[in-house]
């Protein structure tokens, strides 16, 4: 993977020395990105019934990331307030969507759905969707 994916500076990320996971990605290693937010799901203590949907939302936002965005993604993962935070980044600029009628682009809407928290930072150092999902029951 391309080692010079970061996040977009600007906006809130980890809590000071809060263990960070890291996985770059590009479109066939995605995968790989549900594997890893299956196991991250459970090492966080997700109820069971949940890990699928956290793993739908993760998958939604980084194909898009690696479709819409650049060919390459940054995942983040960090436990806040007991919370499991998602991030995932990309080079891309930001497109709205989905349009009316459309009948794919429902992937941001799908994540928002299934996390308590999503927030889109956008600017000209790529594209970075942060998520929050209830970590042990």
């Amino acid at each position: 993977m391309n080692e010079d994916v970061e996040p977009q500076p600007g906006h809130t990320g980890p809590p000071p020395g809060a263990p960070v996971k890291r996985l770059r990605f590009r479109l066939p290693d995605l995968p790989q990105v549900r594997q890893f937010a299956e196991d991250e799901a459970r090492e966080a203590g997700m109820p069971e019934d949940a890990v699928a949907d956290f793993v739908i939302a993760i998958n939604e936002i980084a194909t898009n990331a690696v479709t819409h965005g650049s060919d390459q993604g940054l995942l983040r993962t960090w436990a806040a307030g007991g919370d499991l935070v998602v991030e995932v980044h990309d080079k891309g600029v930001w497109k709205p969507g989905p349009l009316p009628d459309a009948v794919g682009g429902m992937g941001l809407w799908v994540a928002r759905l299934l996390s308590s928290e999503l927030t889109v930072h956008a600017g000209d150092a790529g594209s970075s969707v942060v998520m929050r999902f209830p970590g042990k029951a």
